[in-house]
């Protein structure tokens, strides 16, 4: 199975990629992993590029779960390929709180899900990313057209109850 987790920052991409993962025995790529360098530095296009089609090469037969959307980085490919493309829709006020509880609690460490030397933080420039800077009309309506594109192998969950709703139907 093949497992493609997309959606605004603070929606649970992470943790859900780390929840489905432990479940069906795959492969997780967080792609910020590959994203970033130590101190927050973005890596090098060509050198993500190569690390994902690694990933995506070594993991073909087995199947994977990648949660980011990162749309340079084989994003039609992985759309392609997934069996399950997630796309977590959750209001701006809701990834913001959850972003704010994710910094207290990873506070002056490195979550799981990012690169090694990227210590947690939540600074102006990420609240306003958040709040605003995500969700411009042209990225909703990109999310909107690819949920559309691939709507027999999607599914848009808007808020916890529907992601448990959709999680016992596993």
């Amino acid at each position: 199975m093949k497992i493609a987790i997309i959606g605004h920052s603070g929606s649970g991409k992470s943790t859900l990629a780390a929840l489905l993962g432990e479940k069906y025995g795959l492969p997780v790529l967080h792609i910020d992993t590959i994203h970033f360098l130590p101190n927050w530095v973005e890596r090098e296009l060509e050198d993500e590029l190569s690390l994902m089609r690694a990933f995506l090469d070594e993991n073909s037969e087995r199947g994977w779960v990648i949660d980011g959307n990162y749309r340079k980085l084989e994003h039609e490919r992985r759309m392609e390929e997934a069996d399950l493309i997630i796309y977590l829709n959750y209001g701006r006020f809701t990834c913001y709180r959850r972003a704010r509880k994710r910094a207290r609690k990873f506070r002056n460490t490195v979550r799981p899900s990012i690169a090694p030397g990227c210590p947690e933080k939540f600074d102006r420039a990420f609240k306003t990313w958040i709040l605003r800077g995500g969700r411009t009309k042209p990225k909703l309506k990109r999310y909107a057209a690819l949920i559309e594109q691939y709507k027999e192998k999607s599914v848009e969950i808007k808020n916890d109850r529907e992601l448990k709703r959709f999680l016992r139907q596993l």
